[in-house]
């Protein structure tokens, strides 16, 4: 199972060979971007084979990145995805995946079969530029950038850009507040947290291997800019003038790619806008090559395709949902401690005090609701005599079973009756390829009924025996 470490601050540039060896043009696959976004997104993050998963919480979910292969090699990639998927059905987190790079959707709509849940929001959305256009300005197109320039040459002729050197730390930072004082006029909490992370990376910008240089003019900084290198990218993180020196932008901004953007550097990633108007309008005035997309991808399950519980009609039992008249006879079920401790779950665990009548059918209830599992009553013409559950839904199109009986009903292959059917439904209903079951070692009764439904043996552990079964068994 994936283990994910908290990434901390001290620890980003462990993941520095993954992101200068990345290729999907996307910024947030940066050190700069999980050392400055860090404190809002909360990212963790595993390692599986060659590649890194990153995973982000947002708004009280868990997103995870598109796995970063050191090879490239596609198997690797495919591997990691299956160990998000088993991660994600072992823990019972829904999974949702983001900034997934374009030329990867189609792979991803293809692997889930259930159906996806698909966006790309504009607003977060990556500039990306042709690091020669920035150099140059070249033609009709650039008129406008080449104007501002020589602007500013014209108007400052005692301007210098130079490389950025440890010992300007403090000067870049008086630049900063006086940056902060003049433009930061209106209420933003993102540039009010961009600004503040911008002064707890650059003592590091070394460290994580930036390129960084100084726009002057007299000897005092209008301009400061950062970034590193990303595969055939640069993503620049940071870019702060002055306004009040006219052109200062286009300068800076092409000051840059001449020092920096050298052999092997064809695009430079200037982040997207978020959802700034104006901040748009000036990220298009450069005219970018690419508006690169970050897909959020959120596959549907089995059960998330379906909206009520069935009813299955076997040969001598009827499977279907229990009704609020029934909650007495479930909670007798449901409840019975030393019938249920092959069930591997004790309610008292969660229960707090003497549970009402109607307790036990609320959980199973809420457990459909939050589409954790289909939980189904099995009647012997109107007598509720167990419960069989579908539940541990895999984005493999894969399910586990459950089963059990109250104690005067076993013996007369209810079990198996029930167990058999609700497979076949699942089969050709829900789409399932595979359903799993379980049992603890010394259940033999347990381990009989499976094989005697169909199912086959597929391994142990110390708890467990597996079983599995297909539409083909």
């Amino acid at each position: 199972m994936l283990k994910f470490e908290t990434l901390h601050r001290e620890d980003v540039c462990r993941l520095a060979p993954w992101f200068f060896a990345q290729n999907t043009h996307i910024g947030d696959y940066s050190l700069g971007f999980q050392f400055m976004w860090s404190k809002m997104l909360a990212p963790d993050f595993a390692i599986y084979g060659d590649c890194l998963i990153l995973r982000e919480l947002y708004a009280g979910k868990y997103f995870f990145y598109y796995p970063l292969s050191l090879s490239g090699e596609q198997d690797s990639v495919a591997g990691a995805i299956a160990e998000i998927e088993r991660f994600c059905r072992d823990s019972d987190i829904k999974l949702h995946f983001t900034n997934i790079p374009r030329e990867a959707v189609s792979g991803l709509v293809l692997r889930y079969k259930s159906g996806v849940s698909l966006t790309d929001i504009r607003r977060w959305r990556d500039y990306l530029y042709d690091a020669d256009s920035f150099r140059l300005y070249p033609g009709k197109r650039y008129a406008g950038q080449r104007n501002h320039v020589h602007k500013f040459v014209k108007l400052y002729p005692e301007w210098s850009f130079r490389r950025y050197e440890p010992s300007d730390a403090p000067a870049v930072a008086a630049f900063l507040r006086e940056y902060e004082g003049v433009q930061l006029e209106k209420e933003d909490r993102i540039a009010d947290e961009e600004i503040a992370e911008v002064y707890e990376i650059l003592p590091r910008l070394g460290e994580f291997g930036m390129m960084a240089g100084i726009l002057e003019v007299g000897g005092k900084i209008v301009g400061f800019s950062a970034g590193e290198r990303c595969g055939d990218m640069i993503v620049v993180h940071i870019e702060k003038a002055l306004r009040g020196f006219e052109g200062v932008y286009p300068m800076i901004a092409q000051q840059f790619a001449i020092a920096f953007c050298g052999e092997g550097v064809k695009y430079l990633n200037r982040m997207d806008d978020a959802g700034d108007i104006g901040l748009r309008k000036s990220k298009l005035q450069y005219l970018p090559a690419e508006l690169v997309d970050k897909f959020n991808i959120t596959p549907a399950r089995a059960i998330d395709t379906i909206s009520y519980l069935p009813e299955i009609k076997t040969e001598r039992l009827l499977l279907r949902p229990v009704q609020d008249s029934e909650a007495k006879a479930y909670a007798k079920l449901a409840s019975d401690v030393a019938r249920n401790v092959y069930w591997g779950y004790d309610w008292r665990e969660d229960c707090k005090g003497e549970p009402s009548q109607e307790y036990f059918l609320g959980i199973a209830r809420e457990d459909f609701r939050h589409r954790r599992e289909m939980p189904l009553g099995i009647f012997l013409g109107d007598e509720l005599v167990g419960e069989t559950v579908l539940h541990r839904f895999g984005y493999a199109s894969e399910a586990e079973i459950g089963v059990r009986l109250l104690e005067a009903f076993e013996g007369n292959g209810y079990a198996r009756e029930a167990v058999m059917s609700y497979a076949e439904y699942a089969f050709t209903k829900l789409g399932i390829e595979r359903i799993e079951a379980k049992c603890f070692l010394e259940n033999e009764r347990s381990a009989r009924m499976l094989l005697s439904a169909g199912l086959r043996p597929c391994g142990k552990d110390d708890t467990y025996l597996y079983f599995y079964k297909t539409a083909a068994m």
